[in-house]
């Protein structure tokens, strides 16, 4: 279950389709340059390679444990932590003037990839910090990022987001954990929360808990939920660690997948009160915590694209190693390495085509929400900004149901032996299945593309996406080169379903609501598979071009072969799944008869 860091693919994908040399070019990354990004990936990979993957079975195996309130972590983790924190590596994006290196948030997501690729449940653990730090820096008050913020960017606490009870799991509106305040400018927490990640370990002396609850009065459903900022230790104003706040774990579970990550039910207020501090303003919780949730859907995406590159370096190790069988039309008796064979090789490169879309459209993302900060003109930071809300659902959507197909190919590649524990395999499978569920399953995802996403700009920033894609598929056409085969007429394709789709989305909204919903799902994965289409298709046209001006990239042959066998086996379902898009709400609709309940 080795795992090298894919630094090339990761470096080519941030230069050629989320335009990082255009960034730099243009001053919206400081003094960055290519070469500086590569010594850092390279860092980042040789630790996520050396460090991080290694533990990552023991961890599986060992997971978190649970005894009185106390819980554990795999041997060796709360090590392992240190020598991530000691490396600088929870300060890659922190705000600068809190001790981080303020770096781009690309340049993050490329590290996010490589910590999830190595070992998805340790990577939990910063990723839920990042929030944190975001949440905070945005809302709260500067007493409380005084206290707070230098702690979390270094790594030397940890946060968490604590949202879901047990009868408010995606509806927040049901939640119930009350918040009375105290009269000092605190207040008193009580209730009960539901897998909460990292809620309670042993990495750090202190956890940094951000809390949605009601205050007295409050108005029903998500209008009237708070956030507030609730420490397992309390902090003097010093910075020093004062007593025990009255917030415990009580359990944690028992899950599918990412064993080694403790996920918990927390308790507060069991002893009069867990003391707290309001983020933000009243009533406005869900807003601050917004900040949080839609930056960690990217990295949940990132999650997808990470665990999608470790079962596929998995399985093409395996397939190259394993003989089975003879080569077709063969008269020699010698059995031949199964990635010899054409279904075993369409397995392979499916896995391979789907996880490298999935990472052009995370970095994509990244690159957006880089340029909706930190560009100069206005104008072009609120249409990154737009862009950067288009996709993050589409990214994280995408990236989490291919972490599934991909594993699970995997485990099909390796056939009976991939059904056995030991091999891993089965693993990759168990870890990814919960990447498409938090964080906002993928339907709720599918739901706020087309309910929310699809009007920014009265339609403007979907059309700016559909020209750009439409741009690239011609771009294709006119290089007229042999080895694209049909990828830019099937990419063509391809938009122009996605079009169609978004012309029916956009007219049925507002006269059939439940019509648009139905259709939700399969239009965020024909908008996915047209847009991860077009990122490979920019890998091979920018490898085409350097192999053109005499700068050939060593793995030219191979981003042309990967993005056509995108365009022609996984691009050619855009049209089936425009087809339920604009014509299967009514089977949706009245097919209620199929399911009613039998005793």
């Amino acid at each position: 279950m080795t795992y090298r860091a894919p630094v090339s693919d990761i470096l080519f994908t941030m230069r050629h389709v989320a335009g990082l040399d255009r960034a730099v070019a243009e001053g919206i990354f400081g003094d960055l340059d290519a070469d500086f990004v590569a010594s850092i990936l390279q860092e980042g990979g040789k630790l996520a390679a050396e460090v991080l993957a290694p533990a990552n079975r023991p961890g599986d195996l060992e997971g978190a444990r649970f005894n009185e309130g106390v819980v554990t972590t795999p041997s060796g983790w709360p090590q392992m932590y240190r020598r991530w924190t000691d490396g600088g590596w929870a300060r890659v994006s922190g705000p600068a003037e809190f001790g981080g290196m303020g770096l781009p948030v690309l340049i993050n997501a490329a590290c996010l990839e490589m910590w999830n690729a190595a070992n998805m449940s340790f990577a939990l653990c910063p990723l839920l910090t990042i929030g944190a730090v975001e949440a905070l820096a945005a809302h709260a008050t500067e007493d409380l990022k005084r206290l707070y913020l230098s702690r979390l960017v270094s790594g030397e606490w940890t946060g968490t987001m604590n949202l879901t009870e047990p009868q408010a799991g995606s509806d927040l509106g049901a939640l119930r954990t009350k918040a009375e305040a105290a009269g000092d400018g605190s207040y008193r927490l009580s209730g009960q929360k539901i897998f909460i990640t990292y809620g309670e370990h042993d990495l750090t002396d202190n956890i940094v808990h951000l809390v949605l609850a009601r205050l007295p009065g409050a108005p029903p459903g998500t209008r009237g939920i708070s956030l507030f900022v609730v420490p397992k230790y309390l902090v003097g104003a010093d910075g020093s660690l004062q007593g025990r706040n009255d917030v415990h774990c009580v359990s944690i579970e028992h899950k599918l997948g990412i064993h080694a990550s403790p996920t918990c039910t927390m308790a507060y207020g069991d002893g009069g009160g867990a003391v707290g501090w309001l983020v933000g303003e009243e009533n406005r919780g869900l807003n601050c915590m917004f900040t949080m949730m839609n930056n960690a859907r990217l990295g949940v995406g990132l999650q997808g694209v990470g665990i999608a590159e470790r079962a596929y370096q998995h399985a093409l190790a395996y397939a190259h190693e394993r003989r089975q069988g003879r080569a077709p039309g063969s008269a020699n008796a010698e059995m031949i390495p199964i990635v010899r064979h054409p279904d075993v090789r369409r397995m392979l490169l499916t896995m391979k085509a789907l996880t490298q879309a999935a990472r052009g459209i995370c970095y994509l993302t990244a690159e957006a929400i880089d340029r909706s900060q930190r560009a100069g003109d206005e104008e072009a930071r609120s249409a990154a900004g737009e862009r950067a809300g288009l996709l993050t659902p589409v990214a994280k959507a995408f990236a989490t149901d291919v972490a599934n197909e991909v594993a699970s190919l995997g485990v099909q590649v390796h056939g009976g032996m991939g059904f056995i524990e030991e091999t891993g395999a089965a693993q990759h499978m168990r870890d990814a299945r919960i990447a498409a569920i938090y964080e906002g399953t993928n339907g709720i995802q599918a739901i706020d593309l087309v309910q929310r996403k699809l009007s920014l700009s009265d339609g403007a920033a979907i059309e700016r996406e559909i020209a750009d894609m439409r741009a690239i598929a011609e771009d294709v056409r006119m290089t007229n080169v042999d080895t694209f085969g049909a990828t830019a007429s099937r990419l063509t394709a391809a938009v122009d379903a996605l079009e169609q789709a978004t012309i029916h989305m956009r007219r049925v909204l507002g006269a059939a609501p439940d019509d648009a919903l139905a259709g939700a799902t399969p239009y965020s994965r024909l908008f996915g598979v047209a847009r991860g289409g077009a990122t490979l298709a920019q890998t091979a046209l920018a490898s085409h071009r350097l192999a053109v001006s005499g700068d050939p990239d060593p793995a030219h042959p191979g981003r042309i072969a990967t993005a056509r066998f995108f365009a022609e086996n996984i691009a050619v379902t855009a049209g089936g799944l425009a087809a339920m898009v604009t014509e299967g709400a009514a089977s949706v609709r009245e097919a209620e008869v199929a399911l009613i309940g039998h005793n």
